[in-house]
Order: structure tokens, then C-alpha cells, then sequence
């Protein structure tokens, strides 16, 4: 039986969704729950890696299992072996040829940044920071230079393996709500670092180091080495996946959680 979870967690304190030899990984520790449950090891595969520090909204993940259960036990059940950072939302049996990874249709990404002087308190590990007033109009106009399909590689990390760095941005919105800037991204996928990428040429934007146009020259000339530095990873959120309705997932297209103090 092959069953879909959808899970949030706070990746603060975590290496990265991917398991490590090591543990520390999401992935080691929802493994290890769904073990105790299905009374026998268990492996997961997600719709979308997240790195060290990086959090989830609505994360997809699907795993195989011969162990008869109420549905309930996949979500309550395994939320009881699960640290307090890390949480099941929903379980659901799904056909065998259903993939979290190879049957998404889109990825969406949100990163939260503070625009305020002082550091943040509350929020710590859960938004990113810059001190200076930001141009949020500047930064949107940039980030309207990036939607389409182009070639991401001035975005993409040096140790990132994705087979291309062609991709479709579907989405590239700059919002402000009070204190804090929104970034939202939605693509077919995404680069190792594209987002955090993406964010620190946006700020460089906003704080007045370069007019809007810049953006869409760095991403012409496809060199990572003219670009901003990586903006840091707590500020960023997998927002949700995308999935034909023949799935019948619970969280499916458009459906996007929000996060917002």
C-alpha cells in the first residue's frame, strides 16, 4: 500500500530534509517514527529537498507499506514519535504510481524577511533579517525581470546537480505586510540555493546598490560570481506542491498555507 503525508516542520534545528548517515536529518526522524508505526523500516521520498535551516509549510512526502492501519495511526500515531518541530497534517492512501517528487507539477517557495533596525526576538531562526529600509516597489519591479523560463545559472549554488539550469518561474512576487517583506516564488522546480539566491539580488535592489535592471543583467550573463551573496537560509519556507486533481490530494494545487505574525 503506498500512502501520501503532508508535514510542516521548523528546520532550525535540523541539517536538511536529506537522511545523513549521522541522523540529524527530517527525513532520519519521520523515518524513524513511520518505522515504529508500520512495526518495520520505512522509507520516504519528498516532493522537494529543503537545506539545513530551511522550514516547511506543506511538505509532500509518499512511502510503501504492507502494515494495516487506520489512517489515523499515519498522522496521530506518528506525530507521537516525532519531535515537537516536526508535524504530520494529513495521510492518505494514494495508487502506486503516484510519486511525491515525479508527479508534482510545481514548487512554491515563500521567504519571510524582517525590515526592521533591530535584530529579531520572537522570530529568530523563523524570518530572515536586513537593517536598512527596503524599496519593496524597486524590488518587485526586479522580480518581474525573472518570471518566464531562462536560464537560472548566475542563481544556482556551485554544488548544485540538477541536469539543467533552465527553468520556468512561474511566480516572483515582492510583497511588504508592516515590518515584514514577502517574497513569493512558484516554478516547475527550483535550484540548489535559487531561492535564497534570488532573495539576495532582490535586496541588493531594495537597499539601492543597483537599479532594478540589474537583476535581469545578472541572470543574462549567467555567472554566479557577478551576483549577490546567498542570503541566509532561516527566512525560508517549501510552501506547497502542485499536483494534477486526479490525485485527489488533500493539499493540492493552489492550496498554499500562509504564515504570517
Amino acid at each position: 500500500m503506498r500512502f501520501a503525508l503532508g508535514l510542516e516542520y521548523d528546520g532550525s534545528g535540523f541539517c536538511g530534509w536529506q537522511s545523513q548517515a549521522g541522523g540529524g536529518a527530517v527525513q532520519n526522524v519521520l523515518e524513524s517514527a513511520l518505522s515504529i508505526v508500520a512495526d518495520a523500516p520505512t522509507r520516504v521520498v519528498c516532493a522537494g529537498r529543503t537545506d539545513a535551516g530551511v522550514h516547511a509549510l506543506a511538505q509532500v512526502v509518499h512511502f510503501d507499506t504492507d502494515a494495516v492501519r487506520p489512517d489515523t495511526a499515519w498522522v496521530r500515531g506518528v506525530n507521537a514519535h516525532l519531535p515537537d518541530s516536526v508535524a504530520v497534517r494529513w495521510a492518505q492512501p494514494v495508487p502506486s504510481d503516484f510519486h511525491a517528487r515525479f508527479s508534482a507539477r510545481g514548487r512554491r517557495y515563500r521567504y519571510l524577511l524582517l525590515n526592521r533596525a533591530e535584530r529579531p526576538g520572537l522570530m529568530a531562526r523563523r524570518v530572515g533579517w536586513f537593517h536598512r529600509p527596503l524599496d519593496v516597489d524597486a524590488m518587485a519591479t526586479a522580480a518581474g525581470l525573472l518570471r518566464g523560463e531562462h536560464d537560472f545559472s548566475a542563481f544556482r549554488s556551485i554544488e548544485c546537480q540538477a541536469k539543467s539550469p533552465v527553468k520556468n518561474l512561474r511566480r516572483a512576487d515582492v510583497t511588504r505586510h508592516g515590518e515584514l517583506v514577502v517574497f513569493e516564488f512558484e516554478a516547475s522546480a527550483f535550484l540548489q540555493h535559487m531561492v535564497r539566491n534570488l532573495v539576495g539580488a532582490l535586496v541588493y535592489v531594495g537597499k539601492g546598490s543597483h537599479a532594478p535592471e540589474w537583476v535581469g543583467e545578472i541572470l543574462a550573463g549567467r555567472d554566479r560570481a557577478r551576483g549577490a551573496p546567498t542570503f541566509e537560509a532561516c527566512g525560508l519556507y517549501f510552501a506547497g506542491v502542485d499536483y494534477d486533481p486526479v490525485w485527489q490530494l488533500r493539499v493540492g494545487a493552489g492550496d498554499t498555507a500562509m504564515i504570517l505574525p
